[in-house]
């Protein structure tokens, strides 16, 4: 039998993208796949991705930030990888190395492009010219993809409503997490603290993800100061370009926040909070959300883009809006101080998950989503 061979693209190989990517390269049967990564840079998830077997080419040309000297030679290297590798698939992953990948796989020929929209790259914080020039890239290599899995409804929903890809061609997905996170019980909640460097009794509240302005961790800063509660410790799991400046914040605000840095065995940490906090101003569906859900951690989060997929106000937990501290603070403590309703929220979230995020489901929809198809591009 031969194998397809994938040719998984994505920018950074980290974070909710690169996690979302492994885990469906590796939920793929590798007696009927094999998978090149290319990305930019990497962290932990570069070993992880060697030891299940695939090869990995860094291209350090590939780049977040516009930067046109480096876009195109990221444009031609992953031409030159397409041509020398013979694709049979082409999976991008996030706004640059989506649209940069896609293209020179177009160019080269590859029989099927697949795109993940884990969120959109223009957002209301831009310039108009801005948001303008990005809706056309992607609108221009939207008419050469075949598929485009979009991470949460929102997200999809925003990419029909933009015309970014072909109705017919758009399917919405979930973020893979393993089911066997250890959920929170005194037992594991004690041992998390103790890997944290954690001492006392006092309520800890978490938040996991980069240090960068998506994440807006001063927001999350500013609003534990608001809290006003002695013994309250706030947890920053992850690290980032902004990771001085809210250091420094934090100590301005008097906010008691351990940055612990990035973590392999975040899963394990999670038992740790009572509240689980995600400050973001904007996002696709956060694999740290779902994960705590998954641990049975109260969860507040703010109404962006696909995260209202997973967090229903009142129902599985609180929603404010984005950049709003005082607001933040407020559905922190209430469900601090509201042991019960938490309780209620964080079993209906774990129930509501179900078995909807897991790498299997992830891995079929890959399968379907590689499967040749006698649709023409547009």
């Amino acid at each position: 039998m031969t194998r397809l061979h994938v040719g998984t693209v994505v920018t950074r190989f980290e974070a909710g993208a690169g996690i979302v990517a492994l885990r469906g390269a590796q939920a793929l049967d590798p007696a009927a796949y094999r998978t090149t990564l290319i990305t930019g840079r990497g962290d932990r998830l570069l070993d992880l991705a060697a030891e299940s077997g695939f090869e990995v080419i860094l291209e350090p040309a590939l780049r977040s930030p516009i930067t046109p000297g480096d876009d195109l030679r990221a444009l031609r290297r992953l031409t030159a990888l397409c041509a020398q590798c013979g694709f049979d698939v082409v999976h991008t992953h996030s706004a640059k190395a989506g649209a940069l990948g896609r293209l020179a796989a177009h160019r080269t020929g590859v029989p099927r492009i697949v795109h993940t929209f884990h969120g959109l790259p223009y957002h209301e914080f831009q310039s108009a010219v801005r948001r303008g020039a990005y809706i056309r890239i992607e609108r221009r290599v939207g008419r050469f993809t075949d598929v485009a899995l979009c991470v949460g409804t929102a997200v999809a929903v925003e990419v029909v409503r933009r015309g970014l890809v072909a109705p017919e061609r758009v399917r919405t997905i979930g973020v893979p997490v393993d089911h066997d996170t250890p959920t929170r019980t005194p037992a594991t909640r004690a041992r998390a603290r103790e890997a944290l460097g954690l001492t006392g009794a006092g309520p800890v509240v978490g938040a996991v993800g980069r240090l960068a302005y998506q994440k807006s961790p001063e927001t999350f800063v500013h609003a534990l100061a608001a809290l006003h509660r002695p013994g309250l410790t706030g947890v920053w799991v992850g690290s980032g370009e902004l990771a001085g400046r809210v250091q420094e914040l934090a100590v301005r605000e008097r906010a008691r926040v351990v940055f612990v840095g990035e973590r392999s065995d975040v899963p394990d940490l999670l038992p740790a909070f009572d509240v689980f906090a995600l400050p973001s101003r904007y996002e696709g569906l956060p694999v740290a959300v779902v994960e705590a859900m998954v641990s049975g951690i109260p969860v507040v989060a703010t109404a962006v883009n696909s995260v209202p997929d997973v967090v229903v106000p009142g129902r599985t937990g609180l929603l404010v809006p984005p950049e709003r501290p005082d607001l933040l603070a407020l559905a922190i403590g209430h469900l601090l101080d509201h042991p019960r309703e938490a309780a209620r929220m964080a079993a209906e979230a774990y129930m509501r998950i179900g078995d909807g995020f897991n790498s299997k489901a992830l891995g079929e929809e890959l399968t379907a989503a590689y499967a040749p198809s006698r649709s023409s591009r547009l």
